[in-house]
């Protein structure tokens, strides 16, 4: 797919296993609990998926357990209260506040942060309408500053 915001094609995905993957050893149970240690030690969604293909050999989880990672964390309540996505483009958005704080002339940033903060406004909204969110969430640079704040 295309990107957004710049002349640019997008990014290739690789390719997923077929769907009997024989060569993994691990029972449905066991990948459960490799999820929950895994969320326990500070990992994300992404990053929990990424470690368990990098370094378990667990192409995936969905097709060992039947549900999704976010799906095993939130039986367990280890869910975050912002999606993985949205928390990382809050993060990006700090970040480019501070250094235009510093760097008042840097238009090319400004530009990037206005764009920076459609694609969050555009994100939140879909959270809202699918209720992973509250509704009166809205985007608010201050706020976004803090909640970054206390998921470090």
């Amino acid at each position: 797919m295309a990107r957004m915001h710049s002349r640019k094609k997008g990014k290739a995905g690789s390719k997923r296993p077929t769907l009997q993957a024989r060569w993994v050893s691990y029972k449905d149970k066991e990948v459960d609990r490799l999820v929950i240690k895994l969320r326990k030690d500070g990992l994300q969604s992404p990053d929990i998926g990424r470690t368990l293909r990098d370094q378990y050999g667990i192409p995936s989880v969905k097709q060992i357990t039947g549900k999704t990672i976010t799906k095993i964390l939130e039986e367990n309540n280890l869910l975050l209260e912002i999606p993985g996505d949205l928390l990382n483009l809050l993060k990006r958005a700090v970040v480019l506040r501070d250094h235009l704080a510093k760097n008042k002339k840097d238009y090319t940033s400004k530009h990037g942060l206005e764009l920076l903060e459609s694609k969050i406004r555009r994100l939140t909204k879909y959270y809202v309408k699918t209720k992973r969110l509250p509704q009166d969430f809205k985007y608010e640079p201050e706020r976004a500053k803090l909640l970054v704040e206390t998921v470090k």
